[in-house]
């Protein structure tokens, strides 16, 4: 059965999702690297759907900036350099500290759940079993319930890319040890809650400004300055 056939008539707009999902796992999961050539044809066969889908996914996936796409080569996996990845952390450090503060806001004034608290929790779990997809697949999780938490529909909007391509910097690099970034997680859910926006923002600084010194330190043995 084709995907196409199992998703059975959601149309298009469904399966271009479907391929931009896949195709962006496999890029920051390394199946396809930095440079190397998105063929529609391979594509569509691999992921068992037409190649409109395909199409419209690269499409969206050079919107988010994981994929380049030129007249000779067509579409190709974005190179990262030192110079992505500090503008990535700058990016994070006026907009995380923007959602925490807003988070620990409408908690404050009753507009918030409990589902970060659930995923914290679910940190602690994969922490602790040492499967380091899994863990970073939450740590992404965790932020972006924090951006959910604040209501503001464009900072969701803006911050999905920027997780999306924080994942596939964290993947390039194992240098934070993950019962450390569970403790910040779990400080920074618990100002939250707490209803204090002074402390969350500090915290989410604070948690930014660490991974960014040994992330930036570790990739500029791997990538080129710009």
């Amino acid at each position: 059965m084709s995907t196409e056939q199992a998703i059975g008539g959601e149309g298009t707009t469904s399966m271009s999702q479907v391929a931009a999902h896949a195709i962006r796992e496999g890029i920051i999961e390394g199946r396809y690297p930095p440079g190397s050539r998105l063929r529609e044809r391979d594509l569509s066969e691999n992921l068992q759907m037409s190649r409109i889908p395909v199409r419209e996914a690269l499409r969206q996936l050079e919107v988010e900036g994981f994929v380049t796409t030129s007249p000779n080569r067509g579409a190709v996996v974005t190179q990262l350099t030192v110079r992505d990845v500090v503008e990535l952390f700058d990016l994070r450090l006026s907009l995380e500290v923007l959602a925490a503060r807003q988070a620990a806001l409408a908690v404050a004034s009753g507009r918030a759940g409990d589902t970060l608290r659930q995923i914290v929790a679910a940190a602690l779990r994969v922490t602790r079993s040492g499967d380091i997809v899994a863990i970073r697949q939450t740590n992404t999780e965790i932020h972006a319930e924090i951006v959910a938490m604040t209501g503001n529909s464009l900072l969701a909007t803006t911050m999905a890319p920027l997780l999306g391509r924080m994942r596939w910097v964290f993947a390039l690099t194992a240098d934070r040890d993950p019962e450390v970034e569970y403790a910040e997680h779990r400080a920074l859910c618990d100002a939250i809650y707490a209803g204090n926006p002074d402390l969350a923002g500090a915290l989410a600084l604070a948690h930014i400004e660490h991974g960014r010194v040994p992330s930036l330190e570790s990739l500029a043995k791997v990538l080129p300055a710009s």
